[in-house]
Order: structure tokens, then sequence, then C-alpha cells
């Protein structure tokens, strides 16, 4: 199951921005460490400065080899490259030097795409789409108040094709990157529906999910789904925790299965909702410096019973928050072992929009354990088979249940 909604701060003094991110696919966590560049173009060559760092670069680069190669793909390259795309093509290099898969550079473009995944953010027409056991591509569900709902699109329509293409032997996220588009557009879905086949154009619009969904199940138990620790997480998760309160649940839900993470100060207003204020959410150890991420206050869940269900694709914010709730005895972790990521980044928004996202340190649980490469380990493993899945028999949300019904 995938949705066409699916994911792939404040304004800057001096034109950057510095903002603590922990995601597993894209990570990002703060620290007061910038990395400058400064470039001058002449006569066909380029130079570099650099100040030093937590790195123990030098002050100075011999740039001698760069511009030799420079100087040859100018002289030599058979195509058309700008200046543009030398400089960008620079900026990626020198964080791809790192060899580290979470030290990043963003050009404006894609930082903005970067911000925008992490907010669930995108132009499309908000619908969730799947595959049914012929391997057609089939609406889920379109997303109340979007186009794809106004336009009449419905659960269980197969889309048989979009502008024209057919969708056979088409991937999901094929089809959804097909869809998406710039807003004010139109996409134009063939789609079947009781063996009536029919069109239907659908005009793009900003479509922006919001990462905390929340019920109170049979048995008056809560459930909250975290997909993503973005913007409006921790607001979103106070109303539910409130909604829980006041109807008295009595046991709670979190779902953090397959969510891969986001900003830190979102996974610490989670955890605050459990954990009493001052009590260590999670420890920051840096090259130079340590810091402490202590709960908030206003821990109105405290004392509830609490399952937190979490999965392969539960990474970075998700097992700080499973691993905070989990240390301080307010929550019993079920599911699969997490992803294992425990490594922080640091997030720079730099005065062109373009972003450096590089790692500075790693974090560890209120127990003192790192979880890089090994993941939180469920008190009970409770596995999720394809074959669950397909027949919409969600195991592991059946065991939290049958957990908290004890």
């Amino acid at each position: 199951m995938v949705s066409e909604t699916k994911k792939e701060g404040s304004s800057a003094p001096s034109g950057r921005l510095k903002r603590h991110y922990i995601r597993f696919a894209a990570g990002a966590i703060v620290l007061y460490f910038v990395f400058s560049l400064g470039v001058m173009t002449g006569s066909g060559q380029l130079h570099f400065t650099t100040k030093k760092g937590m790195t123990g670069l030098p002050d100075k680069l011999n740039y001698s080899t760069v511009d030799d190669v420079y100087n040859a793909l100018r002289q030599n390259y058979n195509g058309t490259l700008t200046e543009q795309q030398v400089l960008d093509g620079l900026k990626h290099g020198l964080a791809e030097a790192t060899n580290d898969p979470y030290t990043e550079y963003f050009t404006a473009k894609e930082a903005k795409q970067f911000t925008d995944g992490i907010n669930s953010t995108f132009s499309g027409i908000g619908a969730e789409l799947g595959q049914d056991s012929d391997k057609n591509i089939i609406v889920i569900s379109p997303i109340t108040g979007f186009p794809a709902e106004k336009a009449g699109l419905k659960a269980q329509d197969i889309i048989a094709t979009i502008d024209g293409t057919s969708t056979q032997g088409m991937s999901i996220d094929d089809a959804v990157n097909k869809i998406r588009g710039p807003k004010g557009t139109a996409v134009k879905l063939g789609i079947v529906r009781g063996g009536e086949a029919q069109t239907l154009s659908i005009i793009r619009d900003t479509i922006q999910v919001p990462s905390v969904t929340s019920k109170v199940l049979d048995n008056n138990i809560g459930y909250m789904q975290i997909t993503s620790f973005a913007d409006d997480t921790g607001t979103l998760a106070k109303k539910a925790a409130q909604d829980f309160k006041q109807k008295n649940v009595k046991g709670i839900i979190v779902d953090l299965r397959n969510d891969p993470g986001g900003y830190l100060d979102a996974a610490v207003d989670v955890s605050s909702l459990w954990i009493p204020q001052g009590n260590l959410v999670v420890n920051e150890k840096g090259s130079t410096e340590s810091k402490q991420y202590v709960a908030k206050g206003g821990n109105i869940l405290k004392g509830i019973p609490t399952v937190v269900l979490v999965n392969g694709g539960s990474a970075s914010a998700s097992e700080i928050t499973a691993g905070a709730l989990h240390d301080t005895k307010n929550a019993t972790i079920i599911g699969e072992k997490s992803f294992g990521k425990g490594v922080v980044q640091q997030l720079i928004n730099l005065s062109d929009g373009s972003e450096l996202k590089v790692t500075v340190a790693s974090w560890y649980r209120p127990n003192g354990q790192n979880i890089q490469h090994k993941g939180i380990t469920p008190d009970q493993i409770v596995k999720l088979t394809d074959d669950d899945a397909k027949a919409q028999n969600d195991t592991q949300l059946t065991a939290a249940e049958t957990f908290l019904n004890k």
C-alpha cells in the first residue's frame, strides 16, 4: 500500500537556519558547526577557502588539481554544462567526500523537496494507492477534502490509465510519480468502476497530510499513528492526547511503524506527553560536546498503559520516542526490530536557499544505549507477513490491543 500522498521553520539570521533533524533516509540534527564555502570564478579557474572546524581540516587546501579537472572539462566536454551545474557538482562532491550516507548537499530545489517531504507537502490529487491481487493499480482511499475526492474518485476504483498511459505492469511508485505534478495542472485518470470505464480529469493542488491521526478503538483504547515527526506533530499529538484523556481511555497504542523520523523537537514534544518534566529523553554526544534533551512537561498521559508499535521502517526520531518511553517505563514495545539509526545530523539552510546536512554526533537512549546498526528490539516480537498484510490482518495491532485488554 502506497499513498499518492506519500512522503517521498523560522527565518534564519544571516541567511542560515539551523534545526535539529533526525531521519533514517535523510537525517539532520543541529550543533553549532558551520561549513563555510567561498567561491570565486574567473579566467576558467575556481578558488576555495575553508574555515577550520571539528574535522581538523587545514585552513587552506591546494585546489590546483580541481582547477586542472575544471579546465579539462571546460575545454573537452562534448555537451552543454553551465557554471551553476559545475558549482552544484562541486558542492555535492564535498559532501560525498565524507563517505557518509547521511551527509548531503541540497540545491535550493532539492532543499525545498526535502522540507516538503518532511512535512508531507507536495502537489498532487490526494489519494492512497495500492495494488489488488491482479496487480491493478487501485484506489485504497481518496483523502477527505482533496481533489481526488471532490472529482468523484472512490475507494476500489481501478486506475487503468494515467494521461493515456496504461498502468499495466506499472509499479505503485511509478503511478504516484505520474499522478503528481505542478499545482493547477490536470491529470486524466482512466478508471474502471464496477466493470464500467470512465475518465476523470482532476486538477492537482497542494496536498499536506497531517503527520498524526488518532481515534478510539473498541474497548476504549486510544490509537495514535505518527507517520513522520514534522512541524505539526507536537501540536497534533497533544490534541490527540487531550482527546484520549477526556474520553478516559484505558490504554493507548502509539503506531510508529514505517515512520522514518523527522525533527528532534517533535520527538521531545511527543515523549513529553508521558515523561515528567526534566527527565531525559535523549542524550546527544558529539566529538567536542554533549547535550541532553529533556521532557518539557505537561505529561498528561503518564500512568495510562501504553504500547508503542515499531518495525524495520521505524527510525531515528521514531526510535528516540520509542526508546525514551520504554526506558522511562511508560510504554511496552511490540512489533519487529526497528531500523537502527543512532547518528544525528545538522541541517543548515544557506543564504541562497541551498542546504548542507552533515553528521555531527550520535544519540543515546535514557538507558545509555546507542542503537546505530542495532535497532530497538521489542519486548514482544510479532511478525506481520505479506499474507497478513494482503488479508488486512494486522497481527501487530491485534497483539497491542490484546496486551492492553489484559
